[in-house]
């Protein structure tokens, strides 16, 4: 989204709006902002990878020497428990929100199955190396008041939200939580697909609560950041941690547009 985290509170203040939104995020950089902050490290979303681990592990000893207090580990449901519910969100909305799009849009296309008939009409030219199976899943689905979709929201706001940052952040009193963001990007695997070691940015993310990830190293050349992520309404303080542990981090590296390889 953008090179750093003033860039970052610069492109939420022109997008931000409602009743919770600030005028200038900008008013959070502050490069003595983990000075008191209490930080939970989630280490459940720490992964496989003992290189990410490594990294993450020198990001707490460092925010600790700038003034945070660490609590060390904080337990958070597993996120494995909403795979399926998140699915199901994730199929209605997609549904839902074609309509709308395509309605605004104007053209011939009026809905999802509009789209499905045309990529079936066009196959050779517009699918030649993949499928539109979510596509088909997704029009399979009810609208946004089928009681599967409710279900699925509710159950996905408890665990990741009421269950899990809110309570977590409540009961230990913390500014924010702390993980690292993923494992190193993975190469194209044509016959296996993508393969995650980690990732940190389900929970926020289904909660509807604000995440930031900041470069915290490399792997093999490859950029690592951790996150920083709490309740709702806390993005102001979220700029605050990330801005100071960006400063002091300075793990940024411009990107080298290395060679395709060649197979």
């Amino acid at each position: 989204m953008a090179r750093s985290v003033r860039d970052a509170a610069t492109l939420l203040s022109a997008l931000a709006e409602g009743p919770h939104a600030e005028a200038d995020y900008r008013r959070y950089l502050d490069p003595n902002g983990l000075r008191g902050a209490r930080i939970g490290v989630v280490r459940t979303m720490f992964g496989a990878n003992p290189d990410v681990n490594a990294i993450a592990q020198s990001s707490i000893d460092m925010m600790k020497r700038l003034g945070a207090e660490v609590i060390d580990e904080v337990a958070f449901p597993k996120m494995d428990q909403i795979w399926e519910a998140e699915l199901e969100i994730l199929l209605h909305e997609l549904k839902a929100g074609m309509a709308t799009y395509l309605a605004a849009r104007g053209g011939p296309m009026k809905t999802l199955k509009d789209v499905i008939d045309f990529n079936e009409r066009e196959k050779t030219k517009e699918m030649p190396y993949f499928g539109q199976e979510m596509f088909l899943r997704a029009w399979e689905k009810g609208g946004l008041d089928s009681p599967v979709y409710l279900e699925a929201l509710a159950k996905c706001k408890q665990v990741a939200r009421v269950d899990g940052i809110d309570a977590v952040c409540a009961k230990q009193n913390l500014d924010a939580l702390f993980t690292p963001t993923e494992g190193p990007t993975w190469p194209i695997d044509w016959i296996n697909g993508d393969h995650f070691t980690s990732s940190a940015s389900t929970a926020a993310a289904v909660a509807a609560c604000p995440h930031i990830t900041v470069p915290a190293g490399d792997v093999h050349g490859l950029p690592i950041g951790v996150s920083f992520f709490g309740p709702a309404w806390t993005e102001g303080k979220l700029i605050r941690l990330a801005y100071a542990f960006e400063q002091e981090r300075k793990a940024r590296r411009a990107p080298r547009y290395l060679p395709t390889v060649q197979y």
